[in-house]
């Protein structure tokens, strides 16, 4: 029997920004390493260390729970096809909670990170555009890899 892939993509890397409030505190990359039987294993960088990050992807529900060592995160997976440049975006979106032990415990936030692939086969119906957040993260994540 052979298994379908999930609709988070591996091994993957999305440009990522976390916001307090409404204001923009870290911007960064999470990979997404691998998703095996709903469990997701990655990594954050906010400044250039990778933070291991391991959680749950629930297909479903298009719901990606994971847990740094200061964060925990949850979110959920959209879809915006642009077929007339085949491009695929993915917007991962969602809130976190810090953790100890980081000085900022207990504080809530919200959290953006988005990947693009080429698009093949059919698109998927679309009727909105995506968030502009996805157009700002997908920036950094290309601005950082060029450095």
């Amino acid at each position: 029997m052979q298994r379908a892939m999930p609709s988070l993509p591996y091994p993957s890397r999305w440009g990522l920004s976390v916001e307090i409030s409404g204001r923009p505190v870290l911007w960064g990359v999470l990979t997404i390493d691998s998703v095996t039987e709903g469990r997701v294993i990655g990594t954050v960088n906010f400044r250039d260390t990778p933070i291991r990050i391991n959680g749950t992807w629930n297909e479903n529900a298009k719901q990606l729970i994971f847990d740094s060592p200061y964060a925990s995160y949850s979110g959920q997976l959209q879809i915006f096809d642009d077929p007339q440049i085949k491009v695929r975006h993915l917007i991962l979106s969602g809130r976190f909670i810090m953790k100890p032990p980081s000085p900022q415990a207990g504080v809530y936030g919200n959290w953006i990170a988005t990947t693009e692939k080429e698009l093949t086969g059919t698109p998927i119906n679309t009727s909105t555009l995506p968030p502009v957040g996805a157009f700002l993260t997908s920036d950094l994540l290309y601005s950082r890899g060029q450095r």
